[in-house]
């Protein structure tokens, strides 16, 4: 059972492989609204789940960070129609401070892949 890291620096991968599940580090955007940055994170996600041989009907769990609970139902607007019917994976959901300030939303995904 091998692991492979892809995208790797110093301090973290982008994504890590083994044993048929892709783990994904957190995604963030710095754009100006929370429905901005969960599309913008969201599109991150797709990009790294192609790059892993998966995609959004194979997530396993989805932890979202939130620096509000205030913006849960704008966050789940962008979700809702982000994920196919019937693929809902396991989730959570909880605020946090985030790492910047201008941050508001932050989604750590681990999905089966090839």
């Amino acid at each position: 059972m091998s692991i492979t890291r892809l995208e790797t620096g110093t301090r973290m991968s982008k994504i890590v492989k083994h044993n048929g599940v892709a783990y994904l580090c957190g995604q963030t955007s710095d754009a100006p609204t929370v429905a901005d940055q969960t599309r913008d994170i969201l599109q991150k996600v797709d990009a790294l789940l192609e790059q892993a041989g998966s995609d959004n009907t194979r997530i396993l769990q989805c932890v979202i960070w939130l620096s509000d609970m205030a913006d849960f139902a704008e966050m789940n607007a962008v979700w809702d129609a982000w994920v196919p019917e019937g693929h809902a994976p396991a989730r959570a959901c909880g605020e946090a401070k985030l790492a910047r300030d201008v941050l508001k939303v932050e989604m750590i995904v681990t999905a089966a892949c090839d």
